[in-house]
């Protein structure tokens, strides 16, 4: 939503007396988990595998299960967060059984795409893909004037969803609702052009675009983007401003 990222789980204690919960959605196969430090871990298949939306993971730690197993919630628990039978972790879960049926293709359209970046190197490969691509969008913002990078901080920013903010003095002049019609317009362009679809910012983020950059994605197509953005924006500015 933002474009910004933890920089590191040093800020998590390892003598710490709780469960840390990381939302990884948008991080996993494109950076380094620090496992000693997370006890839940949920991710999907969609984000940097490119599956199914629906479908997710969840990775307990040794001190989640014990939480699990200790604690039982007063109140009715939905049936997707029962984890445990007869006061012990149900490892059944975590061995096939499952509580619906999902559907098999989304199962191994994920298994293909694990197969497809074990080939090409491993979870590193992917890691340094991800670098790499956020890197063009980096790059291109630091020498071009009327666009910035949303997260200010550089070590806090994603290599995965790269969100930017459009600068040029002309349209931050503008009210908001018009700034963010100027930047709809640019997004609507693209999409017209059949060269990119549905990468605006956040509603709630300033005018702007969020890109996806990660492992997935080919390093050559984020180049081949940059000259279309430029192309647009002095086009929609061209008639509008």
């Amino acid at each position: 939503t933002a474009g910004v990222r933890v920089p590191n789980a040093g800020f998590i204690p390892a003598d710490r007396e709780g469960v840390t919960i990381c939302d990884a959605t948008s991080a996993v196969f494109a950076q380094q988990m620090d496992w000693p430090k997370l006890d839940v871990l949920t991710y999907s298949w969609q984000k940097n595998m490119g599956g199914e939306a629906a479908h997710g993971m969840i990775i307990l730690s040794p001190r989640a299960v014990e939480r699990l197993e200790s604690y039982s919630p007063p109140w009715p628990m939905p049936k997707i967060f029962r984890m445990t039978r007869g006061g012990s972790l149900d490892e059944t879960l975590f061995e096939g059984f499952t509580i619906n049926t999902p559907s098999l293709m989304c199962a191994e359209d994920h298994l293909d795409t694990l197969n497809w970046v074990k080939a090409q190197g491993g979870l590193q490969w992917m890691h340094d893909r991800a670098d790499s691509n956020a890197q063009v969008l980096w790059d291109w913002m630091d020498r071009t004037d009327w666009i910035d990078n949303l997260a200010e901080k550089q070590n806090e920013r994603s290599n995965t969803g790269v969100c930017m903010k459009i600068v040029d003095p002309r349209v931050t002049a503008l009210p908001k609702d018009k700034q963010a019609a100027f930047a709809n317009q640019i997004v609507k362009l693209l999409g017209d052009e059949n060269v990119a679809y549905d990468f605006g910012s956040h509603r709630a983020a300033p005018a702007g675009f969020r890109i996806w950059a990660s492992g997935l994605i080919e390093k050559s197509d984020l180049e081949a983007l940059i000259p279309w953005l430029e192309w647009a924006f002095e086009t929609v500015a061209a008639e509008g401003l």
